[in-house]
């Protein structure tokens, strides 16, 4: 016979996780994530490169040399349109 069980569920320790705040949403994957998005500057077209919490890492010239160079220092680039 199947009973029902009202009681609230409550995750475990182990899965509970900071709340979802700007400041902690701001500081995950800053050291795994960069994002990579192309601007236009005074000498034409370029890819603006940020770390996960938006601060500025550099400039490139091309996605591929953006990505190369994140890929070397162990980040994970991803594109922003």
């Amino acid at each position: 016979m199947n009973q029902r069980n009202d009681k609230p569920m409550s995750a475990p320790n182990a899965l509970a996780a900071d709340p979802a705040t700007a400041a902690n949403l701001a500081h995950w994957g800053v050291n795994v994530v960069a994002y990579v998005k192309k601007i236009e500057n005074e000498g034409g077209m370029a890819y603006a490169i940020h770390a996960a919490n938006g601060e500025p890492l550099g400039l490139a010239g091309s996605r591929d040399v953006a990505f190369a160079g994140l890929r070397q220092n162990d980040l994970e680039p991803v594109s922003v349109h």
